[in-house]
């Protein structure tokens, strides 16, 4: 009987154990219950700016004659653009290649095989036209000179901070409304903004087909309609709830 309150004393303390180690768990932080949400602004700019890629390709019977046809008409060219106001720094090399050109032969057996009949040489620019009420001379004279081909013409802003800004502040306001709404409908209330993202979305280029440059030789120098461009800010949301 001596040694029972000695095991009851035992017992008491292993019991003990978990309670203190429960108090000691719920002491802990638990995640904040959040609401997350999207929303999207856009605001538009009318174009400023244009990029524009044109090309002068040569064909001739040997390498020489294409490069010295090609560098001859792509000097003019040069010449043309920073006479119409271009500069320097507004006109850059996209791209130089020379390439044979193939043609299939019969064969005196039958068999047709490939045969180089001559090469070709392509140069092509990259210029910024800062001036738009000057594109459509531009290009016309260009292809006076020998521009033969033509990628696509960007039609861009040269400082379109003001409209992502807008943009931005739409999409801010979109969040929390859409945020206000889902809040109010699930009987919570809003708190503290934990994070906020963002992704941005840039105009699409308008092309300008080889097509196209073939009948501004033919027929002057094409319209360009500037229209507008729209810019778009994607927001990230996530806030707490109460």
């Amino acid at each position: 009987m001596a040694n029972l309150p000695v095991r009851i004393a035992a017992a008491g303390l292993v019991l003990a154990l978990p309670f203190a180690g429960g108090a000691a768990l719920a002491q802990s932080p638990e995640n904040p219950a959040t609401i997350s949400i999207s929303a999207e602004g856009d605001a538009t700019l009318v174009p400023d700016m244009a990029t524009v890629s044109l090309s002068v390709i040569s064909q001739a019977d040997d390498t020489s004659t294409a490069m010295a046809d090609n560098a001859s008409a792509m000097q003019k060219v040069i010449a043309a653009l920073k006479e119409d106001g271009i500069a320097e720094r507004d006109i850059q090399t996209a791209n130089f290649s020379v390439s044979p050109r193939y043609e299939q032969v019969k064969a005196p057996d039958g068999s047709t095989q490939s045969e180089i009949v001559g090469y070709e040489v392509r140069n092509g620019l990259n210029v910024r036209v800062r001036d738009l009420a000057k594109l459509g001379a531009v290009l016309d004279r260009a292809v006076a000179l020998g521009v033969n081909s033509g990628g696509g013409i960007a039609l861009s802003n040269s400082d379109p901070s003001a409209a992502e800004d807008e943009a931005r502040r739409e999409a801010v306001a979109r969040a929390l409304a859409k945020a206000e709404t889902l809040a109010e409908a699930a009987g919570v209330s809003l708190g503290n903004v934990l994070s906020i993202s963002e992704q941005s979305s840039m105009p699409q280029p308008m092309m300008f087909a080889r097509s196209d440059m073939m009948m501004a030789k033919a027929e002057g120098a094409p319209p360009i309609a500037a229209g507008e461009n729209t810019y778009t800010i994607t927001v990230n949301m996530t806030l707490a709830i109460e």
